[in-house]
């Protein structure tokens, strides 16, 4: 038997069927794709309140129920309807929560309270939302090439809702529009049919130029979110624009700002397009046939003659490049050089001459000093000689630098000048002044029964001349004669020293050749008669020898000889300064 209750709610039921009233209008709730609905139900809560229901409305119109919450027990029916299975949750005040909210969301639902004579109606629409992916550019073209359209990608943007959303292109930022036969854009939308989220994609053929070299392009999503619109770019695509050569030149590689003779000489060719070409056409000066290399082309150990223009081109003999090379070169002569020898007091012609690609000058030194003059030999001095170098150098070119040697040898016979002075303690010095070379040996004797104190003494050999002293005793009256030689000949000089005091000067040296050569007679006469008297001395001394050996008073006769020895000396000293 039926109880009076539960034929009192069959009639509300059928009442709610027949005779609902509606709330107070329609509410809207947006929700994030993936996220937890909130639709709270829009009625005051009624005091005889009996329960409340959620429904919604199907697309055919009728409506379907999926929560019930009665007053008198606080438990949730929950109808079984297998897309909201274990997402509902209806709260105390009657708001219903869908977790994981997705597009199948997108609908009308309505919050019933039922009293005992009315129901009371609150529909809300849900609108879910979902943010694409962020939009990526695929299948993006290797190099695209000037003068014709190329694809360069599609963009991608994955997975948004609703279907307003659009995608537009951007060139440095800027946004590209379409254009006739320059840029080609087309748009195309998919929808997933299990979870009914679009993805849209974009393509974009381009006919690029030079300037789009290293361009940023990039594709924006635009789409909606509660409240707003919002929206992604992509990631940078760049591209490698080709684009033919339209002006090629030459360089120059060379480690140095100049080429000289013997270096190596490097061109390269370039040419302007993308990818830049990598085969030419060589030309070197005076030849008609271009000689086919890659972009570098080397020639080595160039000479002089290799001066002139170098040019180059692409293998079709388009478009022609050039550039002026020179070849520094520098020659330098010496006349004469090496080592030479001349006599003193020849003439000696000397010419250095420079030849270079520049103008030079000549830098002469003397055993490594720098002389400011040239050198010229009208009458060649002992001085002159010693080792001349000729320098050139050729700024221009780096380490271009050419020196030539002189050894120049001045030879000469030994010229002899005599004098005398006293030093301090009375001495008397003597002075051979020697010139001539090679270098003369000299060699001192006396005439005269005098001796020679001590060892003579030479000043240094410089420029073809030195002197040679000798010291005498004040007391001494003798014939010094000085004697100098060389492979060229030999010089003898003579000076009488006496012990009597008289005004020092000089010899006068001999003024010209013929007095010389009756000079060198005298002193090769006396010479001579010296050479007589050792030789008369030496018969003497032997005979005397035998003499003495023979006779038996040999010691008394020794001690009257040497009596009479000191007397001749006595009278032979009187005599010398009676002269003086």
């Amino acid at each position: 038997m039926v109880s009076a209750t539960a034929w009192r709610i069959v009639a509300l039921c059928l009442l709610c069927a027949t005779a609902v009233r509606r709330g107070l209008g329609m509410h809207i709730v947006n929700a994030i794709y993936g996220e937890t609905i909130d639709i709270p139900c829009g009625l005051d809560l009624p005091q005889n309140l009996l329960f409340g229901k959620w429904k919604y409305e199907m697309a055919d119109g009728t409506g379907r129920y999926i929560a019930t919450r009665t007053v008198a027990k606080p438990n949730v029916h929950y109808d079984d309807v297998p897309e909201y299975k274990d997402r509902l949750i209806m709260t105390e005040n009657y708001t219903l929560s869908i977790m994981n909210a997705g597009i199948t969301d997108e609908k009308k639902f309505v919050c019933m309270l039922v009293v005992e004579d009315n129901v009371f109606e609150a529909p809300t629409v849900v609108k879910v939302f979902k943010q694409p992916v962020k939009p990526e550019i695929v299948s993006q073209a290797n190099f695209i090439e000037t003068g014709k359209l190329n694809m360069l990608g599609e963009c991608i943007a994955k997975d948004s809702y609703p279907e307003e959303s659009n995608l537009t292109w951007y060139k440095n930022g800027e946004l590209l529009k379409e254009v006739n036969e320059t840029v080609i854009i087309d748009l195309q939308r998919e929808r997933d049919q299990t979870n009914g989220l679009y993805t849209m994609k974009s393509s974009l053929q381009y006919m690029p130029t030079k300037d789009d070299l290293n361009a940023a392009f990039t594709c924006r999503v635009e789409y909606k979110m509660p409240e707003q619109k919002k929206s992604s770019v992509s990631e940078p695509a760049v591209f490698d624009v080709y684009y033919p050569t339209e002006k090629v030149t030459i360089q120059i590689l060379s480690p140095t700002k100049s080429i000289k003779e013997g270096d190596n000489i490097t061109l390269k060719c370039i040419g302007n397009g993308n990818p830049p070409p990598q085969d030419f056409l060589f030309y070197t000066p005076g030849q008609q046939e271009g000689i086919s290399s890659s972009s570098i082309y080397t020639l080595t150990d160039v000479k002089r003659n290799a001066t002139g223009d170098y040019k180059c081109s692409l293998p079709d003999q388009n478009m022609l490049a050039s550039t002026t090379i020179t070849v520094h070169y520098l020659d330098l002569s010496l006349t004469p050089s090496g080592e030479v020898t001349k006599q003193l007091g020849e003439t000696l012609p000397v010419s250095c001459i420079a030849s270079s690609s520049r103008n030079v000058s000549v830098v002469w030194m003397k055993d490594k000093n720098k002389l400011s003059f040239r050198p010229s030999f009208t009458r060649l001095q002992y001085q002159d000689a010693g080792n001349y170098v000729c320098e050139s150098v050729l700024t221009e070119a780096e380490g271009l630098k050419k020196t030539e040697t002189l050894t120049l040898i001045v030879e000469g016979k030994p010229r002899l000048k005599m004098s005398k002075k006293s030093n301090l303690d009375g001495k008397k010095v003597i002075t051979c002044t020697v010139e001539g070379y090679p270098m003369p040996v000299v060699q001192w004797t006396s005439m005269g029964g005098g001796s020679i104190a001590n060892t003579t003494e030479e000043s240094p050999y410089v420029n073809g001349k030195y002197e040679s002293k000798i010291l005498i005793a004040p007391e001494e009256n003798v014939t010094l004669i000085c004697i100098a030689e060389n492979k060229l000949d030999r010089s003898i000089a003579s000076v009488n020293v006496s012990a009597i005091s008289i005004p020092e000067q000089d010899e006068t040296e001999d003024k010209n050749d013929e007095n010389k050569e009756k000079v060198n007679d005298q002193a090769k006469l006396i010479v001579g008669i010296v050479v007589g008297l050792l030789l008369a001395a030496l018969v003497a001394g032997i005979a005397y020898w035998l003499y003495m050996k023979k006779s038996k008073s040999a010691s008394k006769h020794v001690g009257k000889e040497l009596g009479n020895t000191e007397e001749n000396k006595k009278l032979e000293e009187n005599n010398h300064k009676s002269e003086a």
